[in-house]
């Protein structure tokens, strides 16, 4: 029997490449975004090179209801989903008291409560029949905090260490919590939050090869998986608890600053 992948964000960036992996494999899918245009697309794509099934579902997660709306729409239509991804996200550059709140709750509800309360309201479908798989698509920002992206940073500390959390609450089970950590990633999340100007981002991975990693170390059972590093991204990042917090929130904040 196929598995079925519920991914959202999945119009477009590592989303839409988690989409195309898990058709590749034969599994249907439930892809959820706010364009839908971008998701038929998506849909009559891998509907007829892989001839798997997908459903679409149209949501903006940063609205309060939206992650029980899509839980009771998939539940109605009798799909039974074996993997949760949760993707959806995104961020943006600036000084926190100079932002629009609006913007940064957004992000809070997307970021943090939205993946949160699909978490919580799938799980207990995987708890019944002790098998799943969840992908909670964090960041290497969640290893420090993040001036200029104060409030991005904290989101996905959150993402990493809830998802690290409740993979121990199931370790005498067969369902498994991942999280991935890319780095610099060629998404759209570049542009939308103003990081394309910055120096972190003037060499990036592929969104393929994120999705890749991620897709591996979830079905592998993986507690983190980090992405996208190179060797030394790697070692700054080990050395970030034996260094001085001031340093490193200098560093961060002088990597985030717009390149002149």
């Amino acid at each position: 029997m196929s598995k079925v992948a519920l991914i959202t964000g999945a119009s477009s960036g590592i989303g839409e490449e988690l989409a195309r992996i898990h058709a590749e494999k034969g599994g249907d899918l439930v892809i959820v975004a706010r364009r839908k245009d971008k998701l038929i697309q998506l849909k009559e794509e891998l509907e007829k090179k892989h001839s798997v099934q997908v459903t679409v579902i149209e949501k903006n997660l940063a609205n309060t209801h939206a992650a029980k709306e899509i839980y009771d729409e998939v539940k109605n239509a009798g799909i039974e989903v074996n993997y949760l991804i949760n993707n959806a996200g995104f961020g943006g550059r600036g000084k926190f008291h100079e932002r629009a709140w609006e913007e940064d709750l957004s992000m809070i509800n997307l970021n943090v409560v939205a993946l949160t309360a699909l978490t919580r309201y799938f799980l207990p479908d995987f708890f019944k029949r002790n098998e799943g798989r969840i992908l909670n698509v964090s960041s290497t920002a969640s290893f420090m905090p993040g001036p200029l992206q104060a409030v991005y940073y904290a989101t996905k500390s959150y993402v990493t260490f809830f998802s690290n959390a409740i993979a121990e609450e199931l370790h005498d089970t067969d369902i498994t919590v991942t999280a991935l950590l890319p780095g610099a990633t060629e998404t759209e999340f570049a542009q939308v939050s103003g990081m394309d100007k910055t120096s972190l981002f003037n060499k990036m991975v592929s969104a393929r090869s994120v999705a890749e990693d991620g897709y591996n170390g979830m079905l592998d059972g993986k507690l983190d998986v980090i992405s996208g590093l190179k060797f030394v991204q790697h070692m700054m990042i080990r050395a970030i608890p034996f260094m001085p917090k001031r340093m490193v929130l200098k560093q961060v904040r002088e990597m985030q600053e717009e390149v002149k």
